[in-house]
């Protein structure tokens, strides 16, 4: 009960102090990190760290949502055509503006807190497909509706884009989650939101929970979609320790991933370090608690393979990991070497399991190997991920001509909340001519992070567009045979070229090694 007393008494503490605390202690620090805006000049520049960036005014920036002048926004990345294009067609990447100030939503912590637990009353509906794997396990898709719709499934004809949300590791589902997939219907796109084994009264059929950064489960969903939707794009959108998942799918599978573009909202990057001691005792502590009861209601099943009182004891995150994960005949391994004696608690494992593990589940093991864009939008003061200079790669980002970073000074942990703006349709065009917005969806209290990833994912399909025609285009001119031969064949009937069937999806052609955007 004192415990109970004591951390109460921080609670309020936090409540009282940090916002205070937060505006006057991270202006000057935020502000020497960044650039003033996102800039104009497609030619990358140092910012005062010495980083490559590429800078814009902002000009036309809302100044008076919040009271205060527009933060800043810096997008990070290696040179390219791509990045240029999205330079000069991403408009709301120099458009945001956070409340700052002496209110509640200027603490990162406290907007974290809400966004993560405060109940959200949202004018979307789900309809679950649960997916039976390879192994006889189950994983489920929930797809997004708005409430009015009276027809409950889409057809598998339609070509509306289709967005894959990955939530968090520990399979809430957030206002962030819930924000996104209303600003998704209304532009046209078909939210589904992927549920790993036991996530959201998902029926744990097998003695295997997912890993956490292990793609089978998620690569036979993909093949569902495309199977169900295939005449539609498929975007990915991953929020917090869920791009882990993302990313490990996007470095396995390569060329193949069958994604056009893909986003991770506040992702957390070099995870063994974060499960080790990258998280506030308060957060780990509300986290691991959390993850305890939605483990408890499987406690008699997972006590066959596991040691639930090492389970159930633990008061950290990596305990619970090692719990599940570290130990001789635990849920989601493959077989090892000889079987522990019974009695060995899994929190004393050698730093060697520990290790192997995360060689074989960390996120960026395989990065060299993912082949579409990858934008990621942090912020500088999220209290999830910490410090954005020893948890950021910011390496990657400069040298990888698929990654994209977007950092802004302020924003929390999948925050980047603004001012209601009216209709979340009217930010910017559908996500293409087939998909018209939906009426009747309105937005409230509006993400920029949301409204910034959907004109990502509209710039990329509109670049890998011209790309095409342009080589198309070139194809022809060219000819059959080339000179005197092309020559001869331009002047043929139109009748005799030979049409190729267009594919929305068919992006082998623009995906291989030679891809045009990176030069």
């Amino acid at each position: 009960m004192l415990g109970w007393l004591v951390a109460l008494c921080i609670v309020i503490l936090v409540v009282l102090i940090w916002p205070g605390s937060t505006y006057f202690g991270t202006e000057s620090q935020s502000d020497a990190l960044l650039l003033q805006g996102l800039g104009t000049s497609q030619q990358p520049t140092k910012d005062k760290t010495g980083r490559c960036v590429s800078e814009q005014a902002g000009s036309g920036v809302s100044q008076a949502a919040c009271g205060e002048k527009a933060r800043t926004v810096a997008l990070i990345c290696k040179p390219s055509a791509l990045a240029n294009y999205l330079l000069k067609h991403c408009r709301t990447f120099s458009n945001y503006s956070p409340c700052v100030g002496w209110t509640w939503r200027a603490s990162a912590f406290l907007q974290s807190v809400y966004e993560a637990c405060w109940p959200y009353d949202s004018p979307v509906q789900f309809v679950r497909d649960n997916l039976q794997l390879s192994d006889d396990g189950l994983v489920a898709l929930d797809w997004a509706v708005p409430a009015y719709q009276k027809r409950r499934r889409t057809s598998s004809h339609s070509t509306s884009p289709v967005l894959l949300i990955i939530p968090n590791s520990f399979g809430k589902f957030t206002r962030n989650v819930l924000k996104l997939c209303e600003t998704a219907l209304s532009h046209g796109y078909l939210p589904a939101v992927f549920n790993r084994r036991s996530h959201n009264s998902t029926p744990l059929t097998t003695l295997k929970l997912q890993q956490f950064g292990d793609p089978a489960d998620l690569r036979e969903a993909v093949r569902y979609i495309r199977h169900r939707q295939p005449a539609g794009r498929l975007y990915a959108v991953s929020e917090s320790t869920g791009s882990g998942l993302l990313l490990s799918y996007l470095g396995e599978c390569g060329s193949s991933s069958y994604m056009t573009a893909a986003v991770c909202l506040s992702p957390v990057f070099r995870c063994q370090s974060w499960f080790e001691s990258g998280l506030c005792w308060p957060l780990q502590w509300a986290l691991a608690l959390y993850q305890k009861i939605c483990l408890s209601r499987y406690k008699t099943v997972l006590g066959d393979s596991i040691q639930t009182d090492s389970l159930f004891s633990s008061c950290s995150l990596r305990g619970l990991e090692e719990a599940l994960f570290c130990q001789t005949g635990q849920v989601g391994s493959a077989p090892t070497a000889p079987t522990a004696p019974t009695g060995t608690s899994s929190i004393c494992n050698t730093s060697g399991t520990w290790d192997a593990y995360w060689e074989r589940n960390e996120p960026l093991r395989d990065v060299d190997e993912v082949a579409i864009p990858v934008l990621s939008v942090c912020a500088q003061d999220d209290p999830v991920r910490g410090d954005a200079q020893s948890t950021v790669p910011f390496e990657l980002f400069e040298t990888n001509p698929h990654f994209f970073l977007l950092l802004t000074d302020r924003g929390s942990h999948c925050g980047f909340s603004t001012q209601p703006t009216g209709s979340a349709a009217g930010a910017f065009g559908a996500a293409s001519p087939a998909a018209a917005p939906t009426s009747g969806m309105q937005s409230r209290w509006t993400n920029w992070s949301h409204t910034a990833l959907l004109e990502f994912f509209r710039a990329t399909t509109d670049f890998f567009a011209a790309e095409e025609r342009a080589k198309q285009l070139a194809a022809r001119r060219r000819g059959l045979g080339g000179g005197a031969g092309g020559r001869a064949f331009r002047h043929r009937s139109v009748s005799t070229c030979k049409r190729v069937p267009a594919c929305s999806h068919n992006i082998h052609a623009i995906y291989n090694w030679q891809r045009s955007y990176t030069r």
